[in-house]
């Protein structure tokens, strides 16, 4: 299973996978950080495609066209605002890595890339929050054999050593 598993630090708007994960928020119609990026990078028809899809709730996923990404498809989550762990934070993070799954297995997709979603505006603690990714992915991965890879694309050297870390005490244990 681990070799279906990477670990990269760099840009998610680059990533050639079937489908990048956006952690977005619940207008969908693009923001700061990654979800930014992503519209910038994708081109104006994204927003014109998430607008029409009218938003999505916390811990939902919801699928658009990549546009002028390399990825065909932008899955987009959105993850909790953290609010100290007493508002259900940790399933509602957790949601959004087995919504985006089940979206990604609808549109056949192999090959897909997340972000350190809830970890940057929204500030979720990276490590917890990279604990239950993890988790998540070996989970899916345990029981549905078409996921070839999944990527996560750290932005920074912190989030990347986190990553790094905590991916050996998820996998190796």
């Amino acid at each position: 299973m681990e070799d279906r598993i990477e670990i990269v630090e760099g840009d998610i708007t680059k990533q050639e996978v079937d489908a990048i994960v956006n952690a977005a928020n619940t207008t969908l119609l693009g923001g700061g950080g990654v979800d930014g990026a992503i519209h910038r990078a994708a081109g104006p028809e994204l927003v014109a495609e998430t607008r029409a899809i009218g938003g999505c709730p916390t811990g939902e996923a919801r699928a658009t066209k990549g546009y002028r990404l390399p990825a065909k498809w932008v899955i987009h989550t959105v993850g909790p605002v953290w609010g100290g762990g007493k508002r259900n934070e940790d399933n509602l993070l957790a949601s959004c890595y087995r919504n985006s799954f089940r979206v990604a297995r609808e549109l056949g997709v192999k090959t897909i890339a997340f972000p350190s979603i809830s970890t940057g505006a929204y500030m979720f603690p990276l490590e917890r929050a990279t604990e239950i990714a993890l988790k998540e992915t070996k989970k899916i991965l345990m029981s549905d054999k078409d996921f070839t890879k999944v990527i996560f694309v750290c932005f920074g050297e912190k989030a990347f050593k986190a990553y790094q870390e905590i991916y050996r005490s998820v996998f190796k244990d």
